[in-house]
């Protein structure tokens, strides 16, 4: 039973194919691209470019917070090919992937830490995560002076973690981006069946009063 794993809600693009649905997954293939924009039009092919055209009987999407387009794009793909595999398709936090990749490193397994990860104007998307993963609190979008007053947590990872390090003068920076291997070291418990984009800030739009 494969489980195809997604996630473009950042500037990174990355899919990986794994075997197994329920219980531990085992890596078959994987993409993973730093793209900035285009998601649209790469998406898909990589998808193409994994074993069996990256068919799958579960599919696991990135929900946010990140690009709005970004986001969306995964999330309309996701569904889509859902209806035409008839297959399974779940949404996990893309902070969380972001602890989970973090946390697959040998030197930072089992550490409490801080995800900081790019946000919309100019802001940083903020979350904890324990030593297992799982969210302490819910994420914040912060302005940098702000952020760097948001938690103490030595370790730092993401695309802003040198950034924050930086403002806050102490910690450990861990710069990197979501990867869909590492979608099989998710907590069971943050996958959902509630397909709904987690945008991390309001809408800039608003209804005239």
């Amino acid at each position: 039973m494969p489980t195809l794993a997604i996630e473009c809600a950042t500037e990174a693009c990355s899919v990986a194919l794994f075997e197994g649905a329920d219980g531990p997954l085992r890596l078959l293939d994987h993409r993973h691209e730093i793209i900035g924009r285009g998601h649209a039009e790469r998406l898909v092919p990589m998808i193409a470019e994994l074993p069996e055209r990256g068919r799958a009987e579960r599919i696991l999407v990135s929900l946010g917070p990140g690009s709005f387009t970004g986001t969306r794009i995964g999330l309309a793909t996701a569904r889509a090919l859902g209806i035409a595999w008839g297959a399974q398709v779940r949404g996990f936090p893309t902070l969380a992937l972001v602890a989970a990749s973090a946390q697959a490193l040998t030197e930072t397994r089992q550490r409490e830490l801080l995800v900081a990860m790019t946000g919309g104007h100019g802001e940083y998307f903020l979350q904890r995560f324990d030593d297992r993963g799982l969210p302490l609190a819910g994420h914040a979008s912060l302005a940098p002076e702000a952020a760097a007053g948001f938690a103490d947590t030595p370790l730092v990872a993401g695309s802003k973690a040198r950034d924050l390090v930086a403002l806050r003068g102490s910690g450990e920076a861990l710069d990197l981006l979501p990867d869909a291997r590492h979608a099989s070291d998710l907590p069971l418990a943050l996958l959902t069946d509630r397909l709904s984009p987690i945008y991390g800030r309001p809408p800039d739009a608003k209804l005239p009063a």
